[in-house]
């Protein structure tokens, strides 16, 4: 499954004639090598993480094996975002069957579902209606989602800025829970392929940790890893959308507009960007899903200063920084839940 959004048509758009700069700096080539280097490196932490292990058994040194393998699984998990946006593999087959090997096998992660999600995200960035990222569930991106929320997400949502990230600690059991959840959609390709592959990772991952472990220590590991793993991958996706314009109804700019206006880069050097997975450029990736990791860094110059040209607004911050926006913005979601508390009667729940 492609996640690559639609491009405008007419040769004459600004996307297009950005586009034009970007293919004459030969940006959208393939890098085989960079990907050789990067598969071949995590998949030797991977693989090195658990034979660490296997070896270290029965001891509470494994805590520190569950911290590591939490940033290799995110790092995995980005591999698997490049497979799905085909900046690897120019086709669909060999893309879908490393996106399932690195997402469903290695990490438990749907590789089916997330594409098809992900590829909405990327045709609607920052939509009410559109964009699963934003669509109210535990918790709401809008005063307008607050005021329309009930359940858990009206109860978390009074505080939800402050709930953010202990929040993260159950992300990677609701990716898990998800990726599970839509293998009753008979609409998903290669259903009972995308099971077996789940059933595999889960069998063996549960299997490992009872082998080695006593069952105390097991749960602990378990409770570490997946924890700093869910809070691992929401920092990386946080910082990219969260506080930036939202869209709702008919609010259709062009592709260009639509994606920039949405879309938060952030500085940080090469630390951050093989931390974030080259996603700290999300403006460029945006514009260019299929551009390969490595281009990202080179394609913002061109495109900031298209912007520039264009007058068109190029958000970039720092990490920290983008967090509290992120935060703030989330805190100001929630407000009018906070209001409506207050004018309770002490006593109303």
């Amino acid at each position: 499954m492609t996640i690559d959004a639609a491009r405008p048509a007419s040769t004459g758009s600004d996307f297009a004639r950005l586009s034009r700069r970007i293919a004459r700096a030969r940006l959208l080539d393939r890098r085989p090598g960079y990907y050789l280097v990067r598969i071949g490196t995590i998949t030797g932490l991977y693989l090195g993480g658990w034979a660490a292990f296997a070896a270290i058994g029965d001891s509470w040194w494994q805590l520190l094996v569950a911290v590591f393998l939490a940033i290799v699984f995110g790092q995995v998990a980005l591999v698997s975002h490049d497979l799905a946006h085909r900046q690897v593999f120019r086709t669909r087959r060999p893309s879908e069957i490393a996106g399932r090997v690195a997402g469903n096998l290695a990490i438990g992660l749907g590789y089916g579902w997330w594409a098809d999600k992900h590829t909405r995200h990327h045709a609607n960035p920052n939509h009410e209606e559109l964009d699963p990222d934003v669509a109210p569930d535990i918790l709401v991106w809008s005063s307008d989602q607050a005021r329309a929320s009930r359940g858990v997400a009206r109860f978390l949502g009074r505080w939800q800025a402050f709930l953010f990230f202990p929040l993260l600690t159950l992300e990677g059991l609701n990716l898990h829970f998800a990726s599970v959840r839509a293998l009753r959609n008979p609409g998903m390709k290669r259903r009972g392929l995308e099971g077996a592959l789940l059933l595999a990772h889960f069998a063996g991952y549960l299997a490992a940790l009872l082998l080695v472990l006593s069952p105390a220590k097991a749960a602990v590991f378990l409770v570490v890893h997946q924890a700093l793993w869910g809070i691992y991958l929401g920092s990386i996706f946080a910082p990219n959308h969260k506080g930036m314009p939202t869209l709702t109804g008919n609010d259709r700019p062009d592709f260009l507009r639509r994606q920039v206006l949405t879309s938060r880069n952030v500085r940080g050097g090469r630390l951050v960007e093989t931390a974030l997975g080259g996603l700290n450029y999300q403006i460029e990736h945006h514009l260019f899903p299929s551009m390969p990791t490595p281009n990202l860094r080179r394609a913002r110059p061109i495109v900031r200063a298209y912007c520039a040209e264009l007058g068109v607004p190029y958000a970039e911050t720092g990490l920290i920084d983008s967090y509290r926006q992120a935060l703030r913005h989330l805190h100001h979601a929630g407000a009018p839940l906070r209001a409506d508390h207050q004018r309770r009667p002490a006593g109303t729940p």
